[in-house]
Formats: C-alpha cells, sequence, structure tokens
C-alpha cells in the first residue's frame, strides 16, 4: 500500500488540498447564512430560504468535504510518516477542533431551522473568525515545521 501512496501521492496532496479549500470556504460561509438567517424574520418566506441554503451548504460542501480531507490527510500523514512528529499532533490538534467547529455549526443550522436563535448577530460574526485563524495555524505547522 505505502508503495501506491508514493505513487499517487502528488495526486493524492493535490486532492486534499482542493478539498481543503471547499472546506474552508463552507466554513466561512455557513456564519454568516445564520446572521443573514437570524436577521430574518422569524417565519418568513426568507427565513425558509436560508433554512434550505445553509442545508444545501451543509449536505453538498461541508459534510462531503470533511470526509474527503480528513481521509486524504490521515493517507498522506501515514505514507510520509508524520505521525510520529511534533508539527503534526499540533496540526490534528487543530484540524480536530475545526472539526468540532464543523459539527457546533451543523448543530446551530438545525436549531435555527426549528427558531432557536440562542447567538446574536455579533456572536456570529466572531465565530466567523475562528477557521481563518485556525487555518493560518495549520498552514505554518505545515509549511514551517517548527517542531
Amino acid at each position: 500500500m505505502t508503495e501506491i501512496l508514493s505513487v499517487l501521492y502528488i495526486w493524492l496532496k493535490s486532492a486534499h488540498v482542493i478539498f481543503v479549500i471547499f472546506w474552508m470556504a463552507g466554513l466561512f460561509m455557513i456564519p454568516r447564512f445564520f446572521v443573514y438567517h437570524q436577521e430574518s424574520a422569524e417565519g418568513s418566506e426568507e427565513a425558509a430560504k436560508w433554512v434550505d441554503r445553509e442545508s444545501k451548504l451543509i449536505k453538498i460542501i461541508l459534510n462531503p468535504s470533511i470526509i474527503v480531507v480528513w481521509v486524504l490527510g490521515l493517507l498522506l500523514a501515514y505514507n510520509i510518516g508524520a505521525m510520529a512528529q511534533g508539527w503534526f499532533h499540533a496540526k490534528l490538534l487543530f484540524v480536530l477542533g475545526l472539526s468540532a467547529y464543523h459539527g457546533w455549526t451543523v448543530s446551530y443550522a438545525k436549531k435555527l431551522a426549528r427558531g432557536e436563535r440562542r447567538l446574536t448577530g455579533k456572536q456570529l460574526r466572531l465565530l466567523n473568525e475562528v477557521p481563518g485563524i485556525a487555518s493560518a495555524i495549520i498552514v505554518i505547522l505545515v509549511i514551517a515545521k517548527p517542531f
């Protein structure tokens, strides 16, 4: 299997980066959708449209992307022997955090669909910064490999 991974490495890495971009795009979009959703009148046609948009973003972009990112990421890490390196452990911690954030967004979309509006627009705008900060740290860990 290692030989096959080595031959396909550059293609797997390319696909991993592509799906990371898709996943991050979705993670940047969904909190903005939540802000617009919460600013619409409760029970309105506009609110129903936001429920549909959020659901499609989750089902078409976010969920498939996170699966591909994890599968390819673990294959790549195994192939280069990263599992025993400190930078990889730190990266893994941040990817786990982003995955938890992803889970939270899916959960919050369900709450909004039920009419529960627990956070303010300002709180959602602040939460929108989480994927940007995490992705910057992940990129530094992968490129610089500081430890």
